[in-house]
């Protein structure tokens, strides 16, 4: 498997540190959480909008982005992308109607 995610993490970790003006994700750890969830809502818009049109590299840019700033915000709330990771290992194998019902009234 690709360690892409945790070299990213990485990278993502020494941002935290350092000054906004630095690297943009430097400016966004600094503008708070709101702003972060902001850019994840936009990437989030623009990849539907891309799977729409149906351009594939379009649509593997905006996945990227999404990808890229959802992993700012789960650096941003301290949580390891691993856990992430584990969570889809845990339900592979499971039906999504059955997982869907292990979560019980969420």
């Amino acid at each position: 498997m690709s360690d892409v995610l945790d070299r990213l993490a990485e990278v993502l970790e020494a941002r935290k540190q350092a000054e906004p003006d630095s690297s943009y994700v430097a400016s966004l750890y600094a503008k708070g959480l709101d702003s972060i969830l902001k850019k994840v809502g936009e990437e989030a818009t623009e990849t539907v909008i891309a799977a729409k049109d149906g351009v594939e590299q379009q649509v593997v840019y905006e996945t990227a982005d999404l990808w890229f700033h959802t992993l700012v915000m789960l650096k941003h709330l301290d949580i390891d992308h691993h856990a992430v990771l584990d969570e889809l290992d845990r339900r592979f194998g499971l039906s999504g109607i059955e997982e869907k019902a292990s979560r019980g009234n969420k």
